[in-house]
């Protein structure tokens, strides 16, 4: 987890900036290609690069009459299966259709020829990324209904029947959890650089204790504050963003993921512990559960696992960017201060694990 200093948070991942020349497009060949694949799409275009997300590289596209937003794979030797841009394009397209709030998906381009990679355009939709979650500025009242939009928004994505909405097949139903151990096992392993003990327990103990199998239901794989834009004057979730991890699993996996912010140390802009939460206005984890529950008739039943479940599983994925910064492929500076974050996850996650019982 980042320790960038809260004060400059906003400042370090919101907005534009010029386009890093790793990850430089061919801009003649995009214009060519919007012209000939987006409907109403009339340039000139004018590029820039989002600051914040260190995975796919994320792109603004001005016209004048529409801005865009172009996500990409990045270019270089890639992990298998990370990166999937055109499950993400599969997943708002179908989410869209349902109302569901995401931005409307224009086109996908699978030809690696236009701009080196992969990557789909879709709407620009205006309004606030919240990336400190303490919400400074605010009043107790609306950082109260901003947390509570966020549970709501969450609980509606589990509450589609994925075969009804086309998405039957987006996923492997069942055994989520052991699918999931097994391929964060399998990343961290691929992107390994030095020993972490704690990492090697958890890839025992998770398998042996695994939890009752749920519903099968979309999850997002990411869903937190950062990953919505809201309204800009009211807790409206307009896009929930960051579909690179999506899937058909259990829904709990993506509700403990987004109570983990409860159990990260608040120096930290993503954490929440030890902060005077109900000064605040933010909900309790106990809250939170009572809300999601309320809306969606389940609980989590073992909390102690989950979060050692979803710390793991931040690890793992902060060792595959480690992986890419060490390779070059990583996408933004922030990278560099993920990958140095794995001793941390693993130690906490080791922590929830004594608690379940290893």
């Amino acid at each position: 987890m980042t320790q960038t200093d809260l004060s400059d948070a906003q400042a370090a991942f919101a907005g534009t900036r010029e386009v890093d020349p790793r990850y430089a497009l061919d801009e003649a060949a995009l214009d060519r290609w919007l012209t000939a694949n987006v409907e109403g799409f009339a340039g000139p275009l004018t590029v820039r690069q989002f600051k914040g997300g260190q995975s796919n590289p994320t792109y603004e596209l001005a016209t004048p009459g529409r801005t865009y937003v172009l996500r990409r794979k990045p270019p270089g030797t890639l992990l298998a299966s990370a990166h999937a841009v055109d499950r993400e394009f599969t997943v708002i397209s179908a989410l869209h259709a349902q109302g569901y709030p995401v931005a409307r998906p224009y086109a996908l381009c699978t030809d690696d020829a236009v701009i080196g990679s992969m990557f789909y355009v879709m709407d620009k939709v205006e309004g606030r990324v919240l990336w400190d979650l303490k919400l400074p500025g605010m009043e107790p009242g609306q950082r109260r209904a901003i947390y509570d939009a966020q549970v709501d928004t969450l609980a509606a994505l589990h509450a589609f029947d994925p075969a009804a909405i086309g998405l039957g097949d987006y996923g492997r139903p069942g055994n989520y959890f052991e699918r999931q151990v097994g391929r964060w096992t399998k990343q961290y392993r691929a992107s390994e650089i030095d020993p972490i003990p704690a990492m090697d327990r958890l890839i025992e103990f998770l398998p042996a204790t695994l939890p009752p199998e749920g519903p099968t239901r979309i999850v997002h794989g990411d869903f937190r504050l950062d990953n919505l834009i809201l309204a800009p004057d009211a807790p409206q979730v307009r896009a929930v963003l960051d579909w690179e991890l999506s899937t058909l699993g259990d829904p709990m996996a993506d509700f403990s993921y987004l109570l983990i912010a409860w159990v990260i140390p608040a120096t930290a802009r993503n954490g929440l512990a030890g902060a005077d939460i109900e000064a605040l206005g933010i909900p309790s984890v106990e809250q939170t559960v009572e809300r999601y529950a309320r809306l969606t008739g389940a609980a989590p039943q073992n909390l102690d696992w989950l979060f050692a479940y979803n710390l793991f599983r931040l690890a793992a994925i902060c060792q595959g960017i480690a992986g890419r910064v060490r390779d070059g492929t990583a996408a933004s500076e922030h990278a560099r201060t993920m990958a140095a974050q794995v001793p941390m996850l693993a130690a906490g996650a080791m922590g929830f694990a004594k608690k379940a019982g290893a």
